[in-house]
């Protein structure tokens, strides 16, 4: 598969993961890496792409993330930067993210998830109005949304080289402009 599209890319995710929180999770990360792709000028299509599939093989293999998915993908003949950004994005040493696209990933990937569960916890669960303030405070609330990885998401943006702020309010956006546009395709980034 020299080439893969969206459509290759959804059908992977939905053929090994079912939950909807996972799905959603994979279209937020996919909002962030699209844009990110524009910004730097870069291939939107096989950003977006990757962060679709990041984690297709985490429900079904949590325990040997993403190292089954490397094997799903390479037996399907999935082009190698995709799988090598793929692998990068879970601090594995033999894949240190050297790529731009490698660093994106990383750096998008818990701040997404972060983002959205701020939002559904706002009384109008949406993404208007939200603050780089408000997320920088629920960052430092251990208690709030613990399993996502803090020190990743500082790290991510470390890795980019730009302030955490000017991270946070670029997914902010991102997401933002995202959950519109799929929304109109009966897809959503927040549960109804």
């Amino acid at each position: 598969m020299e080439n893969p599209t969206r459509e290759d890319a959804w059908k992977l995710l939905t053929e090994f993961t079912k939950s909807d929180s996972l799905i959603r999770h994979a279209l937020a990360v996919e909002a962030g890496m699209r844009a990110y792709a524009e910004k730097y000028g870069e291939n939107i299509e096989k950003w977006g792409i990757v962060g679709l599939i990041h984690d297709f093989d985490y429900e079904k293999y949590p325990d040997n993330h993403p190292t089954e998915g490397e094997k799903i993908l390479r037996e399907r003949g999935w082009p190698e930067d995709i799988i090598y950004a793929v692998q990068g994005h879970a601090s594995r040493p033999e894949f240190p993210r050297v790529h731009l696209m490698d660093k994106v990933l990383f750096a998008v990937d818990e701040l997404a998830g972060f983002i959205v569960a701020a939002v559904l916890v706002r009384p109008n669960r949406n993404f208007d109005g939200l603050k780089v303030k408000s997320i920088k405070k629920k960052l430092k609330d251990k208690a709030f949304a613990r399993k996502v990885n803090r020190e990743e998401i500082y790290k991510g943006a470390k890795e980019l080289g730009i302030p955490i702020e000017e991270h946070i309010e670029f997914m902010i956006e991102a997401l933002r402009k995202r959950e519109e546009e799929l929304s109109k395709e009966g897809l959503s980034l927040l549960p109804k």
